[in-house]
């Protein structure tokens, strides 16, 4: 009994690589837009236009509204760098550090009510980390002309 095999030459594969790297690219891009919109309009917005929510929220784990306003710019900032290509890995890492603060907050003073929100979104967010990182080389390379003209 013999077996015939038919080996796999990289002229085969490459369509079916490349095809799934479009995809891969295409899914990443959805979770981006998708999580910029979340921290943008559900997240951000309500603290930068002091919803009652959001205003209860930050008085009752004692922080106030300048608390509040800085978070929710930050927030805002973020979700717009997760749209801008140099700037998407710095972006998903920065949001992630603040989803760890908000995951701390919502154990500590809201007695964890919510507190699976920020881990489940810090999920995305390293993944976005991670797969747009070779972007953080061309971040470097933009900054580094404007050190030098400051010295």
């Amino acid at each position: 009994m013999s077996e015939t095999t038919a080996s796999v030459t990289p002229a085969d594969s490459a369509p079916a690589r490349d095809r799934r790297a479009r995809v891969t690219r295409i899914a990443l891009r959805t979770v981006q837009v998708l999580l910029a919109l979340f921290y943008g309009i559900a997240s951000a917005l309500p603290k930068l236009i002091a919803h009652p929510s959001a205003v209860e929220s930050f008085d009752r784990i004692g922080w106030g509204s300048a608390a509040m306003y800085t978070i929710g710019a930050l927030e805002l900032a973020g979700a717009v760098a997760l749209l801008v290509p140099v700037l998407q890995s710095l972006a998903a890492t920065a949001l992630g550090a603040l989803m760890v603060g908000a995951f701390i907050v919502q154990i500590t003073a809201f007695d964890g009510q919510n507190a699976a929100t920020p881990l489940i979104l810090i999920m995305p967010l390293a993944v976005i980390a991670w797969a747009r990182r070779g972007h953080n080389a061309d971040l470097r390379l933009l900054l580094r002309p404007a050190r030098r003209r400051a010295a």
